[in-house]
């Protein structure tokens, strides 16, 4: 039977094939449940390790990763992401980046780049806690649904599905701070702190005005994060398999990191390209009010959804490399359990004839 509460889940490891290297064993055994775990001690026994993989201390140093990653980064590029929302909702009047910045000093001064800064932060650290640690916990459990073998061979496919689920519920987290975030950069005059923005916005709209963002939310991050996730776990395998000169059990930790740097800058370069549609959306749909997300899309066009590209794929690409960055560091910290790239089970290479 499968693990049927979290309490279950963190004392196996599901997922233990695909992500460690399994030493050859000199007869095969029978995949059992007894087995599985026997697999998931043995994974977890790394000297330095402050706690068991899947269990519930990890998932909530992940999740505290997960806070630190994305909310220090996207607080940090505030003012790239205010003039990026500037260029999607009213392009005639920034027309570029560098326009956009011109013009925004112009008006409110260089305090003016950094409103949004409070609903960013809060926002995208609750949604950092639920993509991380979340992504971890289902990463666990439909590895565990999967088994062993299946779980190497269809990992990309674990990999999107994780984070897929993970980022469902941090989209829920995120959107009463989103909309804040977009009203106060987008509607001069509006508000501009926090404090002054929500209680308005409940007094004229009620509480769907902190929701009626959330589909075209998932709409944007959630592909976005399953690139994010999926992309990075692959980038990560090729980088150490074709790249770096040298197993990554024989490099530093931060060596590891500069590989884990630029496997996340990658990342999101595509994350930025497949988001960025719905970014647009989001952006002109919580500046204006009784519309609905598809008039939205049919005003704007195929070309209109483009707009603020370049400073998307900028500002993602930045910001995911240093969200990994950031995310690996913790666990180094704190000496989690990082398991190595995964490889080939040995009972998946027997069948395959791969070896003796």
């Amino acid at each position: 039977m499968y693990p049927t509460t979290l309490t279950q889940l963190a004392r196996a490891n599901p997922f233990s094939a695909p992500l460690f290297t399994l030493q050859k064993v000199e007869e095969p055994q029978p995949h059992t449940t007894g087995q599985k775990r026997n697999l998931a001690a043995a994974a977890v026994s790394d000297k330095g390790d402050s706690c068991e993989f899947g269990s519930l201390k990890y998932y909530a140093l992940c999740g505290f990763g997960g806070i630190l990653s994305c909310g220090l980064t996207h607080t940090a590029v505030v003012p790239l992401d205010l003039v990026k929302c500037r260029l999607q909702v009213d392009p005639a009047k920034y027309q570029s980046i560098f326009k956009g910045f011109s013009v925004t000093i112009k008006e409110d001064g260089m305090r003016g780049l950094a409103k949004g800064w409070a609903p960013t932060f809060f926002g995208y650290s609750m949604q950092g806690l639920c993509k991380f640690g979340f992504y971890e916990v289902f990463k666990i459990f439909y590895g565990d649904l999967l088994g062993e073998e299946n779980a190497y061979l269809w990992r990309t496919s674990l990999y999107l599905a994780a984070s897929a689920s993970a980022e469902f519920f941090a989209d829920i987290a995120l959107a009463p701070m989103e909309a804040c975030k977009v009203r106060i950069q987008t509607q001069p005059g509006y508000a501009n702190t926090l404090r002054e923005c929500a209680p308005k916005m409940y007094a004229e709209e009620g509480l769907w005005a902190f929701y009626k963002g959330v589909v075209p939310l998932w709409m944007r991050q959630i592909p976005y994060t399953m690139m994010k996730f999926a992309c990075f776990e692959r980038t990560v395998e090729l980088l150490y398999k074709f790249v770096v000169p040298k197993p990554r059990s024989e490099c530093s930790k931060p060596e590891q990191l500069v590989v884990t740097f630029v496997a996340g800058y990658i990342a999101g370069v595509f994350c930025a390209i497949v988001s960025h549609p719905a970014d647009s959306v989001v952006s002109v749909l919580n500046k204006e009010k009784g519309s609905t997300a598809m008039q939205v899309l049919k005003r704007l066009g195929p070309k209109g959804v483009w707009k603020g590209l370049v400073a998307r794929i900028i500002m993602i690409g930045t910001l995911t490399a240093l969200q990994w960055f950031i995310y690996d560091s913790v666990k180094v910290y704190f000496r989690l359990p990082r398991p190595p790239p995964p490889e080939m089970p040995e009972s998946l290479k027997k069948k395959l004839g791969l070896t003796e």
